[in-house]
C-alpha cells in the first residue's frame, strides 16, 4: 500500500534540507459565515535559488563538542470560521447570543444525533454554529448560559469505521487528560473543561476566541517569526514541565514504531539498526511530557498567547517529539527550523539523539499518510519533499550512531 521508494541520492555537500522547488496553491480557509471576508494570505515571494541556499543549514545539526551540554496575533474583530469576533473587543463584550444560527447545518442527521448527546450532559447548551463536521469529529459551537463553549464529538461514519476502537480510546484518552489538567494545571493556555460523557464520547470545552497558527497540516504559508517564537516558547513550557508520572502514559512504543516501518520497505536494513543504536543509548533517559500532535493547525493564536488544543495524544514521549512534529510540517520555513534544531540540540547528546529518533519517526509516518496511490500534483510535490526531509534525518542519525 505505501510506496518503498528511496529519495534520490543527495550531494556530499548537502547539509539539511532543501525547501520546495514548487510550493503549489493550497485551498484557504472557507470564507467566514458573517462580517467581513479573512484577510489573503501572504505568498512567498522568493526566489527558488534564494531559498534552496538558506535551506542548506536548516537542520542545523552537527558534531557535538563534549564539553556542550512576536509578531503579536490579530486581535481585530475580523471575523473567522469558529471565532466569535465579539469577544476579541474586549471582556465588555456580551457573548454571541445573537450570533447568526445556520438551520441547514445544525440540522444535518450526524448534527442532530450529537446534540442529543451534548444534551444529555449539557441541558443548558445552545448550538450556535458547526465548526466542523469531519470523518471523524463534529465541533458544535454554542453557549451554556451566557459562556461561551465548543462541544467535540465522535462523528457516527467514524462509529461505523474500522478504527472505531482507536478513535473511542484517543476520544476516552483526550477526556482523561483535561481531568486531569484540571488537577493538575499545566503552565501553558488550553481551553477549560466544562463537561465530558465518557460513554458517548463527548467532550464541552471553554471557547477561547483565537485563530488557527494555520489550517492545513503542512501549511504553504508559516506564521510570522513573532507568531513562531511565541509558539516554541508554550511548546518548550509544556515539555518542561514536571507533572506526576502516574497521570499519563506513554502513547508511543518506539521499538515497534522502528520494526513496523521497517517491515513495510520504508526504513533500510540499517536505518533500523542505526535507529535501534541510539535507543540503547537512550535507554535510561528521561521522558518528557509532549502534546503529542503539535500541529500548527491545534494551536490558536489568541490574545492572550497560544492555545493548544487536541490533546489526544499527549503524554510521555523521548524527549523533542513536538520540536520534531513541527520541524516536520514547516518545510518552507528554515529559520523556524533552525530555531527548533538549536532547541532540540541544547539539552546536550541525549537530547540530540532523542530528537533524531522521533523526527524519522514523524517523517515515516506523514510519508505513510501522504504517499498513497492518485496523488495529484500538489501531493507529489509534498511528497518529493518529505522524501527529501527523510533522507536528510537518516545521514543525520547515521551521523550521530558514528559519534558515539
Amino acid at each position: 500500500m505505501y510506496s518503498s521508494a528511496t529519495s534520490p541520492t543527495p550531494t556530499v555537500t548537502r547539509t539539511a534540507l532543501r525547501p520546495p522547488t514548487a510550493a503549489g496553491s493550497r485551498p484557504g480557509p472557507k470564507p467566514a459565515p458573517q462580517g467581513r471576508p479573512a484577510p489573503p494570505r501572504g505568498t512567498d515571494s522568493r526566489s527558488t535559488d534564494a531559498r534552496g541556499q538558506a535551506g542548506r543549514t536548516a537542520l542545523g545539526l552537527r558534531t557535538p563538542d563534549p564539553a556542550l551540554n512576536g509578531g503579536a496575533p490579530h486581535r481585530g474583530p475580523v471575523a473567522r470560521p469558529g471565532v466569535d469576533h465579539r469577544m476579541l473587543r474586549g471582556r465588555s463584550a456580551q457573548p454571541a447570543v445573537t450570533e447568526r444560527i445556520d438551520p441547514a447545518a445544525l440540522q444535518t442527521p450526524a448534527v442532530r444525533a450529537a446534540l442529543g448527546n451534548i444534551s444529555r450532559i449539557c441541558p443548558a447548551f445552545t448550538p450556535r454554529q458547526v465548526l466542523r463536521e469531519g470523518g471523524r469529529h463534529i465541533l458544535v459551537a454554542g453557549t451554556i448560559g451566557r459562556t461561551p463553549v465548543v462541544a467535540k464529538c465522535l462523528a457516527p461514519q467514524a462509529v461505523r469505521g474500522e478504527q472505531f476502537d482507536q478513535l473511542v480510546a484517543d476520544f476516552h484518552h483526550e477526556v482523561a487528560v483535561y481531568r486531569a489538567f484540571v488537577r493538575h494545571r499545566p503552565p501553558v493556555r488550553l481551553p477549560r473543561l466544562v463537561a465530558a460523557d465518557h460513554d458517548r464520547c463527548v467532550l464541552v470545552m471553554e471557547r477561547i476566541p483565537g485563530r488557527p497558527a494555520a489550517r492545513e497540516r503542512h501549511p504553504v504559508n508559516a506564521p510570522t517569526p513573532g507568531e513562531v517564537r511565541a509558539l516554541l516558547a508554550a511548546v518548550r513550557t509544556l515539555n518542561l514541565w514536571r507533572p506526576p508520572t502516574d497521570v499519563f502514559h506513554a502513547p508511543l512504543d518506539y521499538q515497534l514504531e522502528i520494526a513496523r516501518f521497517h517491515s513495510v520497505g520504508q526504513l533500510t536494513d540499517r536505518d533500523a539498526g542505526d535507529l535501534r543504536g541510539l535507543m540503547h543509548g537512550l535507554a535510561h533517559a528521561p521522558l518528557q511530557l509532549c502534546h503529542g500532535d503539535a500541529l500548527l493547525s491545534n494551536m490558536l493564536l489568541a490574545p492572550s498567547g497560544p492555545v493548544l488544543v487536541d490533546w489526544e495524544q499527549a503524554g510521555w514521549y523521548l524527549p523533542g517529539y513536538d520540536l520534531a512534529m513541527l520541524w516536520g510540517v514547516l518545510s518552507g520555513d528554515t529559520a523556524a527550523r533552525r530555531q527548533i534544531s538549536q532547541l532540540a540540540q541544547s539539552g546536550g547528546t541525549l537530547a540530540r539523539d532523542a530528537f533524531l529518533v522521533n523526527l524519522v519517526l514523524v517523517l515515516m509516518r506523514e510519508i505513510r499518510l501522504y504517499d498513497v496511490p492518485g496523488a495529484g500534483e500538489e501531493q507529489r510535490i509534498m511528497i518529493r519533499r518529505l522524501y527529501d526531509d527523510a533522507a536528510l534525518a537518516r545521514r543525520a542519525v547515521r551521523a550521530a550512531v558514528g559519534t558515539r
